[in-house]
């Protein structure tokens, strides 16, 4: 029985079907977007915005055919100010509605998606995920968090708001300053910005790998990053090009998460929040599965 989602972010929509096997997709179709062009000093995704969100949208469910799949949307359509208006246009034009999880349940699922990547004995685990708009963050021992956070601490958020690095350590150090430390357990990065930074620090692209993240190597790389212009940033090794002008904010962020978690290195998995949603319908098929028999 297969399962889909398509995951509209900031600079694509993703679709993916898988069987039960996560790592062999039974398709994987993406579209590039740039929604962080489209957002206005408002805060709203502008007409030409709204037109290329629907064209992406429109190819991925080409693309799906007779399969279905889960439509979702991250902080970058979440948070818009003109959210309700984005969604409708998108529903009317396409005939998909795309859903919104909150930022607590994006959490959750980064971290069922970590924990099913680690292993179940990997141990306590805290997990730390950086997107464009927000932060998540969750810990816990078992199958589900114990502790679930979502912030307005993303990568493009600070990037937007102007701030020197100074500042943006500042705000990161203030608004995490509640999350409770857990230096026992193990510290995993998720998302683009974790596995982009790993790669500036030399770790290896192949996703099998053992990636790591050293806090002692990210700050070396900060001061370098700020003095470097968005297209030096966008030559450098893990950099992509549509990510260089707000990967200083998320080296800065991922650097407040390590030092306020308590953790000097972070292992990397490559699974986040797409996955985690993909392995709740996984196991949601196998129930009505077994039901059935």
């Amino acid at each position: 029985m297969s399962v889909g989602v398509l995951d509209v972010g900031c600079f694509s929509a993703h679709l993916v079907v898988v069987d039960r096997d996560l790592l062999r997709p039974l398709l994987s179709h993406k579209v590039r977007l740039r929604l962080d062009r489209e957002l206005g000093p408002d805060g709203a995704i502008s007409a030409g915005g709204i037109d290329s969100l629907c064209a992406a949208v429109l190819a991925a469910r080409k693309k799906a055919g007779d399969v279905p799949f889960l439509p979702f949307a991250t902080s970058s359509v979440r948070d818009c100010t003109n959210a309700d208006e984005v969604m409708r246009k998108v529903a009317r034009r396409t005939g998909v509605e795309l859903k919104v999880l909150s930022g607590k349940e994006e959490a959750r699922l980064s971290y069922t998606a970590a924990r099913h990547w680690f292993g179940w004995g990997a141990g306590p685990m805290v997990v730390l995920d950086v997107g464009g708009g927000t932060v998540e963050l969750a810990s816990g021992t078992g199958a589900e968090p114990e502790v679930a956070v979502s912030l307005p601490l993303g990568a493009r958020t600070l990037t937007r708001a102007g701030l020197t690095v100074q500042d943006m350590r500042a705000v990161v150090r203030e608004r995490l300053a509640a999350f409770p430390r857990n230096e026992t357990a193990r510290a995993v990065g998720c998302s683009k910005v974790f596995e982009q930074l790993a790669r500036l620090a030399g770790a290896r692209p192949d996703i099998y790998a053992q990636r790591q993240l050293k806090l002692k190597d990210l700050e070396k790389w900060i001061p370098r990053l700020a003095k470097l212009s968005v297209r030096e940033r966008a030559a450098l090794p893990g950099i992509s090009r549509h990510r260089a002008q707000q990967s200083l904010a998320g080296a800065v962020v991922a650097e407040g998460l390590m030092q306020a978690s308590g953790h000097d290195v972070v292992d990397i998995s490559p699974w986040s929040t797409k996955e985690g949603l993909l392995l709740d319908l996984v196991e949601r098929a196998r129930g009505r599965r077994n039901s059935a028999a």
